[in-house]
């Protein structure tokens, strides 16, 4: 038997010739001679013995003395030779170089054995049989691979132990022959099965059934055990793919505390590679099903969650028996934004009231603020020390130009403060413009006072019953403007968070009723808010309201803009779900609108609404793809590749992403805009995904140098989709050329991208190429405006948050978070009609994706519990042997810390265990009660 840890070495060999006659040609008497002064006397010795094995069980004289006892005898040498060497091989063994000139003559005396299993005499039957063993272990070197020589002839042994069965122990089967062969040896068998097995499929077998398989199906089943039990269970998982057997991996009952890891590990990366959708589910199910049956309720919650299953959530809180392990998932059913409610007669828990709050989010706005004390960043922050316009080197000039006369106040410079304002105080609850009084909110007009108000729900963000108070006096302003951003701050303040109050639907729902004569202002930012407050929660109640706006027909261009509005409301509620009801309504709407209402600047955010139920959904989509296709708009085209990028959002689908840069083949100038959804879906389908990660950043180079300008404007956009707040080196330095373009579109995309790259981050480089920019573009009203916008990302939440969908251990999407993004690089693709317009307010849809990126660790009673952690950079581990590290480059520090995007955290100690297997977000840790202090070793 090989043993466990045997070394995986290549042997490459040159195929035999035709009988003795090429080695004659090649190799004469001198050579010989030659090579046998070289040998070692103990070589020597062993290549004679092997000699004369051969020529007895040859008997080429017909000797009567040699009997097939003896002969049966000799080859038992043979074998016990080969398998002595063969169990590791770290070079090729001597056995097999000194049986290579005698690999034909074997051959010859096994085909000269005939006959069918029952007429052969046993003793015949059981030389035949073991020869087949010696001869299927030689071909794995000197056979030619596409013969499969090797398999074919463990296949013809095989035949021959069944009748020998009924003879004696000594020849039960051929199953024992497999392991004792070595490693190498299995999985040079193992490869010869999955080619014969598609061989077979080619030519008519059907995978369905298991008979025309028969064969190489028992020896699947020896094989895989035998991996398993050596380590080699990356290679047990690619052989079962390979005969489309993968389940019969649930059946092994060598699946144990110690591989489970390792094997589902494998399968769940190796699933992103998979281009058929039914494999990809068989794999992530196959994972499922182990983790269930080794009581791991949390990586199988996960696997649960990434297969878009929310009914199995029930069954695994139910079969979880361990408290602790119940309030870790319910907390990755908060990070994941699932709206799920414990119920207390099915789930058996004293505390499942709290268990509802820790998927509501509830307790969110604590830890973050128990992160920002910890590293003192709860003083709140200006525009200003943002902007540090005191640096630039033309402020001086500025400064004296001023002295002496009135400060002014512009309307745009004041409107990117409230963002930027917003986005950097964002759930601190303080900051120094709104919450102490109301005077900023006057210094604005118009859209100005709206997004100022609304400023409020992001500076409280996740603090539903403080903000409400402090928001609700602006609810009875006077001013439309004011009311609607009060409006706007209920949903934002609510984003992520389930309170039972459900202040945002009792106070917004008012808003939307068809006899109620709110203005046009209310009626956006109530469905916008809406749309905010209540995503990923796919609430009917909800879209009972929202529905009868999209169906509205009445009112020209101002009502279609609240259609657009509230079917993108729906989608972000909706995301992901496939829901047909919101599908059919808002295809219909779209089928029956007017041209000039898809002309709307706006049209393009209903397609997004509809495109983000199947966030992810892959082939489920393909039927409402063909009803866009009859629309007679050129609108049809751009919702068709909206609706096919999104449901292959973060799958990496190659065949997908060539259908993208199909598109791009055409040279337009104009109705180029499905190009630059084609654009936009290729880092959207590649992001999440190393591999082609890196494809799409060479495909982005081509696209800037060889088409036309329409597509060039979603570049920055598609790199900032790949990188969300990951600000990496070179894409930084792509995007600060393409900052510098002199096409206004393409400049003022690559602004806001570097924002998004960075987002959460505070990044030195780019807060410096920022300020250059800010300089550069300082008479562009514009372009500052973007500048200012990207400054507000660089530094969100003060550089304690993420805008990175992708959460534990970069396994899950979350959708909602995805949704918000893309309404913000959508809305960039037309950047003068949104967010350099009107509707600058949609940049609040960011908050659906703002997460603190922080490891916080808590105890048993959900208490903050400091411990020493190790963060550094993530190392893949997948099929390596061992137990190896996990992170590289590590700092120790004491929770709470920050993680980075592609940061990974570990115990620095053995003194405490984490109940989850990720350490990301809120992890609760127990003590480790076979755990010794210093003092007491």
């Amino acid at each position: 038997m090989a043993p466990k840890d045997s070394e995986v070495v290549e042997i490459s060999a040159t195929t035999e010739k035709k009988g003795d006659e090429s080695d004659k040609k090649t190799t004469g008497k001198k050579g010989e001679e030659e090579a046998k002064d070289t040998l070692s006397e103990e070589d020597k010795e062993l290549k004679e013995r092997l000699e004369t094995c051969v020529s007895t069980l040859l008997n080429e004289n017909n000797e009567a003395a040699v009997t097939i006892p003896i002969r049966l005898k000799a080859l038992d040498m043979i074998v016990n030779e080969l398998r002595s060497s063969t169990s590791s091989m770290t070079s090729v063994p001597k056995p097999l170089k000194f049986l290579r000139p005698h690999f034909s003559v074997l051959k010859n005396l096994f085909n000269s054995i005939t006959g069918e299993s029952s007429s052969v005499e046993t003793q015949m039957l059981g030389l035949r049989a073991r020869l087949a063993d010696v001869l299927s272990v030689l071909a794995m070197t000197m056979g030619k691979p596409e013969d499969r020589e090797s398999l074919h002839f463990k296949l013809a042994g095989a035949k021959d132990y069944e009748p020998l069965a009924q003879h004696g122990a000594e020849y039960k089967s051929a199953a024992d022959n497999l392991g004792s062969w070595g490693h190498e040896y299995v999985r040079s068998l193992a490869g010869e099965i999955g080619e014969e097995y598609a061989a077979r499929v080619i030519a008519g077998s059907n995978p369905e059934e298991d008979e025309p398989f028969a064969d190489l199906l028992r020896m699947v089943d020896v094989i895989v055990p035998f991996h398993v039990n050596h380590n080699a269970e990356a290679e047990a998982v690619d052989l079962l793919i390979e005969v489309q057997r993968l389940k019969n991996l649930l059946k092994i009952d060598t699946i144990d505390e110690k591989n489970y890891q390792r094997i589902c590990l494998y399968l769940v990366k190796t699933a992103d590679y998979m281009s058929d959708p039914d494999d990809l589910v068989e794999m992530l199910e196959t994972a499922y099903e182990i983790y269930r049956s080794q009581h791991q309720f949390y990586d199988a919650l996960r696997v649960a969650l990434r297969m878009a299953r929310p009914e199995c959530i029930t069954d695994l809180l139910k079969e979880c028996e361990d408290p602790l392990e119940r309030k870790q998932m319910c907390f990755l059913l908060g990070r994941h934004r699932v709206n799920y409610e414990v119920d207390d007669s099915e789930i058996k828990d004293e505390d499942a009231w709290k268990l509802n709050e820790y998927v509501g989010n509830e307790k969110i706005s604590e830890f973050f603020l128990k992160l920002a004390q910890d590293l003192d960043v709860m003083d709140p922050k200006t525009p200003e020390d943002i902007y540090k316009s005191h640096l630039a080197e033309t402020g001086g000039f500025s400064r004296r130009r001023d002295i002496g006369g009135a400060q002014v106040d512009s309307a745009r410079a004041n409107l990117a403060s409230t963002y930027v304002n917003a986005f950097v105080n964002a759930g601190f609850c303080q900051d120094k413009l709104m919450t102490p009084d109301s005077e900023w909110l006057y210094k604005n007009k118009d859209h100005g006072m709206l997004a100022a108000a609304a400023s409020l729900g992001s500076i409280l963000l996740w603090n539903v019953d403080d903000g409400l108070t402090q928001i609700d006096k602006f609810l009875y302003s006077s001013e439309d403007y004011v009311k609607a951003g009060a409006a706007l701050a209920i949903g934002i303040v609510s984003s992520g968070v389930r309170n039972e109050a459900d202040p945002a639907l009792a106070l917004l729902a008012q808003y939307l009723e068809e006899d109620s004569d709110s203005s046009h202002v209310m009626k956006c930012a109530a469905c916008t808010g809406l749309g905010i407050a209540y995503a990923g929660s796919a609430r009917e109640d909800v879209m009972e309201i929202l529905l009868p706006v999209v169906e509205g027909t009445s009112g020209g261009p101002t009502r279609m803009m609240e259609v657009c509005l509230a079917g993108l409301a729906l989608g972000m509620i909706y995301v992901g779900s496939c829901d047909d009801n919101v599908g059919g309504t808002i295809v219909q709407r779209l089928m029956e609108a007017t041209e000039e209402e898809l002309n709307h600047s706006h049209a393009r955010f209903l397609c997004l609404g509809l495109a983000l139920l199947f966030l992810g959904q892959m082939e489920k989509a393909d039927a409402m793809i063909e009803a866009l296709r009859t629309i007679e708009h050129s609108i049809s085209k751009y919702a068709v590749l909206m609706l096919e990028t999104a449901a292959y959002a973060g799958s990496g689908n190659v065949l997908k992403v060539q259908e993208m840069l199909h598109q791009c083949t055409e040279h337009l100038t104009e109705d180029a805009e499905h190009q630059m959804a084609a654009v936009l879906g290729i880092g959207l389908i590649t992001m999440g995904e190393d591999v082609g990660s890196e494809m799409a950043l060479r495909t982005f180079d081509h696209l800037l140098h060889y088409c036309e300008l329409p597509i060039k404007r979603a570049v920055p956009l598609s790199l900032a989709a790949l990188n969300i707040s990951n600000p990496d080196f070179t894409v930084i330095d792509q995007l600060s050329r393409l900052s510098h373009d002199p096409d206004t579109e393409i400049a003022q995309n690559a602004i806001i991208a570097l924002g998004v790259v960075s987002a959460g981050t505070n990044n030195s480089r780019v807060a410096g190429l920022l300020r250059q920019l800010s300089e550069f573009y300082s008479k562009e009203a514009s372009h500052v405006f973007c500048v200012r916008i990207a400054q507000g990302l660089l530094h969100m939440g003060k550089g304690l948050m993420t805008l990175n969908p992708f959460h534990s251990d970069g396994m899950l999407m979350c959708g909602p978070a995805l949704g918000g993004m893309l309404v913000l690089l959508h809305s960039c693709l037309d950047l003068k009609s949104t967010i350099l317009d009107k509707s600058h307010y949609l940049l609040y849809y960011l908050t659906c994706a703002m997460t603190p990126r922080m490891l916080i660790t808590v105890d048993e009673n959900v208490d903050i519990a400091p411990v020493t952690v190790r963060v550094g950079q993530a190392v893949e581990t997948v099929g390596q042997a061992g137990k190896p590290k996990r992170i590289t480059g590590f700092q120790t520090h004491t929770t709470p810390v920050l993680l980075a995007t592609k940061e990974r955290a570990e115990l620095g100690t053995e003194e405490f265990l984490s109940v989850s297997s990720v350490l990301e977000g809120v992890v609760i840790v127990k003590k480790n009660p076979d755990y010794e202090t210093e003092e007491k070793k």
